[in-house]
């Protein structure tokens, strides 16, 4: 991996997401925030918390977990990934808190329950 990508997946940052259509097949691309966890070195992604619906691009990542992270800030660059969904409560809590902090949140409770949440894996000899 070139030292610029692996420099710029080391800084929470918008980007966009590219998963593919669980029904369809086709790529669905959205705009995204991904986060660098310092504390542990994994990029991540969550949302805001809704009871009402799960996002399709968590679905779309139920029936296939290889995405395409678009950089698009200090470096241009697609880097394939492998992402994770995240259930269990005590597994969650980390990357929920890291978020909420770096969002000014206090609904840590409601966005425990309610936010999707996916880890991403980054193979270095792909990107």
């Amino acid at each position: 991996m070139d030292d610029a990508i692996r420099t710029a997946l080391q800084h929470s940052q918008v980007i966009d997401l590219t998963t593919t259509g669980r029904r369809t097949g086709r790529p669905r691309r959205i705009e995204i925030f991904l986060h660098h966890d310092d504390d542990s070195g994994r990029l991540f992604i969550t949302g805001m918390p809704r009871a009402d619906r799960t996002r399709d691009w968590i679905y779309n990542i139920r029936a296939d977990p290889h995405v395409i992270l678009h950089l698009k800030q200090s470096v241009a660059a697609d880097v394939p990934a492998t992402a994770r969904e995240i259930g269990d409560p005590d597994e969650r809590l980390p990357y929920i808190e890291a978020a909420a902090r770096r969002w000014g949140r206090t609904d840590v409770t409601d966005m425990l329950r309610h936010s999707p949440l996916i880890v991403l894996g980054v193979d270095d000899r792909e990107a």
